[in-house]
């Protein structure tokens, strides 16, 4: 519950940042999801590939950059969750990260 509520106040805090501040710059109006999108997959890269905390932290990055832009709602969920769902898949088959197996090793 506490890791729901840190996403939800994480991702807000960095979408009010995105949508607030960073419009000023040149390249603000090119990447206005670029944020998440790098949050999200580091979420998903340092995470346990069996784990759903990378797909949570998409949806709810989706739903808040849905929220502030003009696109209908979910249209940014959508594209995270493709893009969630296109890591897992690769994690899960193709590479083996050590800091999995040094978590892993630490917990037994």
């Amino acid at each position: 519950m506490r890791k729901i509520f840190f996403l939800i106040i994480f991702f807000y805090i960095l979408v009010l940042f995105q949508t607030s501040f960073l419009i000023y710059f040149p390249f603000g109006w090119q990447f206005d999801w670029i944020i998440i999108l790098i949050s999200i997959i580091f979420i998903n890269l340092l995470e346990r590939p069996k784990n759903y905390l990378g797909y949570l932290s998409a949806i709810i990055g989706g739903f808040f950059l849905d929220i502030f832009s003009k696109n209908f709602i979910g249209f940014h969920i959508l594209i995270l969750m493709s893009f969630t769902i296109f890591i897992k898949f690769i994690l899960k088959k193709y590479i083996s990260l050590p800091i999995w197996r040094n978590i892993l090793e630490t917990k037994k």
